[in-house]
């Protein structure tokens, strides 16, 4: 261990100020420490190596606590062995690490002893050392060790701090795989464990906001190879592993690398946070980047390469945790003389786990690379590749040159990996854990852990890539079906799915390049089909999905998709209704894998409705393409047989169609339209003021109506809404007769999903009834706090502005920072300047607001320049 600089403690320091006033000892205990931890602060910004700093730390507490112990421990102090356990027993302490302490005591104390550990401890609180203790006899330890295998765990990393050490000498014997937890039980239960935690993190290690200890591939997985090798080989540390022969020198060079990258970080974080954090949260990211010494490019922020190599430092991290783990396994639990079954010339199964039938099965065939990976997808019995193998593939990826990629036979292996029945996805991931992937495809290996600064994009571009081909296939497979019916159905039907997956692996991969990466994409897609003998028209069909991948679902979010100019448009660039269903299972595959938060009821009818809405046009053709009246006369006829089921009298309802406008017609679907008569029709006189809500007329959604003569109602209506928290997806501001409006909100909850609280959808009618009837005014802002990670972006505001003469109206897309309440804002600024709202596309994507307005003057006609620079400066303020 490392000592503390001679410049913080000098000899006989800390004694002498014991025997001074309590108060004066306990704040010159602080100020010591204070002063150590600004030197070790201008050290790590020295460059010092992190492994010397956290050594150091452990050094100087070491001596803190050992004063403290024989100047406030009294008798104690001779009769029992003070331990430090854990993290502390390592030797390692971060700036603000927890430091355990073990009370190894002979008998139960009596009250004169306690109260001696009682006065030791509250001076070590007092003088800010964050300390958790036990006070234990052996016979407690090895009781609480045989129950508990966290408490063993900690009890296997002890040092002896003072005090006699007999107790100490014997601890080990009375925890000895011979009393408890033998090491096949203990390998069992750190994998569970690990197993259990990884399941916490969604098992990986890709989030916007990874734990450095506890996400896979973190502190914790070496921890437990550590803890592993220790008891089941007394290994004292990782340079162990080398000489029983579990690593090899390069592979410890890289487990100890990948330790001191996190632990530099996690030191860092420390720093940054004064107080013990793990998490790398948004709120660090950019300073820990900064006093990490990144610097932004051309086309990557400093944080985004930050966060790449720790992503990449924890992939490798991972793959060496999953190889040591197996090699433990066949080592403790296995019968290593097991009979193996041959696989071909080249590989054997045994234990479940792929295998080489010796080491240089790859340097004699390099196909073999590839071909390991085809037969996991044809033996899906088997539980993986077996440690050994791992090694070798990691050993030989410098086969995979250029030559390598250019083989044809290497071609149709790929492709037959692709189009495998099976084990599509998990075989994918395989390649990228183990490097193969990212040297096969170049583009790929480029976009490995890189990361976008936003809260959209939840994953690194290769964990997403990777996730929309795991969507896809489970869109292919019928035991999935209930997901997502219609994706699955046109999915199954498609004549050649690995078009789709060929989309999905190239839609992303030209990310960071600089330029529009769908058209980079694109180009690299069809060169890659090409290159792999795939038809000309199957090349330009995947390199169209990939440059058009936005298509749908920018489609179906920003534009008003009730009008047929938008549906046969948007059917005019897709063409036919194979490059629709293509494109339709792409976007939902690759939405869904964006972020987890993102994907909603919501989400599906509009793009759903799309697709139905385009197959219809492609049906028709361009010579005959949907007109409005069309549409308002079908919308009527639906709605007619629909209401004929129900008991509203017919002459009722025409008479109120009979008084609304086509504008009304033109807006709703037929299923809402028969809604809002059945309700308005309920009275023999229309009232002035009509709430409903429906939990029921569109599926996933809580649908408001308010129908009313105040032509304002949609202010008070939205300031209601955002003060009770709801999430306006979709909002219709319809004038169906000249005194009166009918509004449509279609609403989720505060996180994007239905709301499901009944007594939440009970309330919603009163409250609106209230707040049109003379209740309180609405204040100027919704004052419901902004969300932590969005707060810490800052979102440029965009502001762009259209004219559609023939719709007689203006278009207003708005981007900016999301907060509670902005579509409030943005009515109370329309009403300012006399601007009449008819409908409202409200999308967060991320930390963005990206909604589209549709709007008139008050005239009914689009806004002239004066008026739409007015709203512009205005909705910019």
């Amino acid at each position: 261990m490392t000592s503390e600089s001679p410049s913080v403690f000098e000899p006989g320091q800390l004694e002498s100020m014991l025997d001074r006033d309590t108060a004066v000892s306990i704040a010159g205990f602080r100020e010591l420490q204070a002063g150590a931890h600004e030197i070790r602060r201008q050290r790590f910004e020295e460059g010092v190596a992190v492994e010397a700093l956290v050594h150091e730390r452990a050094a100087t507490i070491d001596r803190l606590i050992r004063a403290v112990w024989q100047h406030q421990a009294g008798q104690l102090a001779h009769e029992a062995d003070l331990v430090a356990v854990g993290g502390y027993g390592r030797g390692e302490l971060h700036p603000h690490s927890d430091i355990d302490l073990l009370v190894l005591v002979e008998s139960e104390l009596d009250p004169e002893r306690q109260e001696e550990v009682s006065r030791f401890l509250t001076f070590l609180w007092d003088i800010g050392l964050e300390v958790g203790h036990s006070v234990r006899t052996l016979a407690d330890c090895a009781e609480q060790a045989g129950k508990d295998v966290t408490v063993l765990t900690t009890l296997m990393e002890t040092r002896l701090l003072e005090g006699p050490g007999a107790l100490f000498a014997r601890l080990p014997e009375r925890i000895g795989v011979d009393k408890c937890w033998s090491a096949a039980e203990f390998f069992h239960a750190k994998v569970a464990e690990q197993i259990a935690r990884h399941g916490r993190y969604h098992d990986t290690a890709y989030n916007l906001e990874p734990n450095v200890k506890g996400s896979p591939g973190g502190l914790r997985d070496i921890q437990t190879i550590n803890w592993i090798a220790r008891r089941f080989l007394g290994a004292s540390d990782l340079e162990d592993l080398v000489e029983h022969g579990f690593l090899t020198d390069g592979q410890l060079r890289i487990l100890l690398s990948g330790r001191a990258f996190l632990w530099k970080v996690r030191y860092a974080l420390h720093l940054l946070t004064g107080r013990r954090e793990d998490r790398l949260l948004f709120d660090h990211q950019i300073r820990l980047a900064e006093m990490l010494g990144y610097e932004d490019a051309t086309f990557t922020l400093a944080v985004e390469q930050f966060m790449q190599r720790y992503y990449r430092t924890v992939m490798e991290l991972s793959r060496i945790n999953e190889m040591l783990l197996q090699l433990f396994e066949e080592a403790i639990v296995l019968d290593r003389n097991a009979p193996a079954t041959s696989l071909g010339p080249y590989f054997q199964a045994r234990n479940g786990y792929l295998e080489a039938v010796d080491n240089d099965v790859f340097l004699r065939d390099p196909s073999t690379l590839l071909e390991l990976f085809l037969l996991l997808e044809q033996h899906m019995d088997l539980k993986g590749v077996n440690a050994r193998t791992i090694a070798l593939i990691k050993q030989h990826l410098w086969l995979i040159d250029e030559e390598f990629r250019q083989n044809p036979r290497h071609h149709r292996l790929f492709l037959e990996i692709l189009r495998a029945p099976q084990g599509v996805s998990r075989t994918l991931k395989r390649m990228n854990t183990y490097g193969v992937l990212g040297l096969y495809l170049p583009a790929f290996g480029r976009v490995v852990g890189r990361m976008q600064y936003d809260l959209f994009h939840a994953y690194t571009v290769d964990q997403h890539t990777l996730f929309v081909v795991e969507n896809l296939r489970r869109l292919a497979l019928s035991r999935f079906d209930e997901e997502f019916p219609n994706a699955s159905k046109i999915m199954q039907g498609l004549e050649k799915p690995d078009i789709a997956i060929l989309a999905g692996l190239f839609h992303d991969i030209a990310k960071g390049r600089g330029g529009d990466h769908s058209e980079l994409g694109a180009t690299d897609a069809m060169a890659f089909c090409l290159e792999h003998g795939m038809s000309r028209y199957d090349a330009r069909l995947v390199a169209w999905l990939v440059r058009h991948h936005l298509l749908l679902s920018m489609t179906a979010q920003k534009q008003d998709i009730n009008d047929p100019q938008v549906i046969n448009e948007f059917a005019r660039i897709v063409g036919d209704l194979t490059h629709l269903d293509y494109l339709y299972v792409l976007t939902v595959a690759d939405v869904r894998a964006t972020n987890p938060g993102i994907w909603n009821s919501w989400k599906d009818k509009l793009f759903w409705e799309l697709y139905q809405g385009t197959k219809r046009a492609l049906r028709r053709g361009a010579a005959d393409p949907i007109d409005r009246e069309e549409l308002i006369a079908e919308t009527r006829e639906r709605a007619s047989e629909i209401l004929g089921q129900s008991k509203v009298k017919r002459r009722r309802w025409e008479a109120l169609w009979n008084e609304f406008s086509d504008e009304y017609f033109f807006r709703h679907r037929a299923r809402e339209v028969a809604w809002h008569t059945e309700m308005l029709t309920r009275n023999r006189n229309l009232p002035e003021l009509s709430v409903e809500v429906s939990n029921s007329i569109t599926e996933g959604l809580t649908v408001l109506m308010v129908y009313s003569s105040d032509q304002r109602s949609y202010i008070r209506t939205t300031a209601t809404l955002a003060a009770m928290g709801f999430n306006v997806v979709d909002a219709r501001i319809i004038p169906v007769t000249a005194e009166r409006n009918l509004n449509t909100y279609c609403l989720l909850d505060g996180d994007g999903n239905p709301i499901t609280d009944q007594a939440v959808i009970d309330d919603l009618k009163p409250r609106i009834v209230e707040a049109l009837t003379g209740g309180p005014a609405p204040p100027k802002r919704i004052n419901r706090r902004t969300p932590r990670q969005v707060r810490m972006f800052s979102t440029p505001v965009q502001i762009t502005m259209m004219s559609e003469p023939a719709n007689q109206r203006t278009v207003v897309e708005l981007v900016a920072a999301d907060r509670p309440g902005l579509l409030y804002e943005v009515c109370q600024v329309l009403e300012r300047l006399g601007v009449e709202l008819l409908n409202a596309k409200v999308a967060t994507i991320g930390e963005r607001a990206e909604d589209v307005f549709f709007v008139t003057n008050s005239e009914h006609a689009p806004l002239d320049e004066s008026q739409s620079q007015s709203l512009k400066l205005a909705l910019e303020e």
